[in-house]
Parts: structure tokens; sequence; C-alpha cells
């Protein structure tokens, strides 16, 4: 059986925790920051999980991270 290969868009937004959860970026920090108040964008800064439903799709595409 032939390795998988790794979907190098998904390697660049995810990566997985120690504990096998899937870590992210928050949307909607790029651009447009001026109308968005600070607080918004500092928990924008934060990052987040991968949702249950969408863990799953997601860690096929990164089977060696």
């Amino acid at each position: 059986m032939p390795k998988m290969k790794t979907h190098r868009g998904a390697a660049k937004r995810f990566k997985k925790t120690g504990t096998g959860k899937i870590k992210r970026s928050k949307a909607y920090a790029s651009h447009l920051l001026s109308s968005k108040s600070p607080k918004r964008k500092r928990n924008l800064r934060k990052s987040g999980l991968v949702s249950k439903s969408e863990q799953k799709n997601i860690s096929k595409l990164i089977p060696y991270k």
C-alpha cells in the first residue's frame, strides 16, 4: 500500500494537538479591521479548535501531522 499524500493546503492551515484534536486559526482577522472592536480583534488572534463533525475529514487530509 502506498503512502497517503498530505493535502498541502490543509497542512498550512491545521495542526494536531498532543491529544489529537485539530487546531485552526480564526476567520475574519485579515482585513476590514477598522470597524471591529479591539476586544474582537484580540479574540480573533487566539487559535480555535475544529468542530467534532469536521475533525474526521480534516484528519484524513493531514495523516502524518
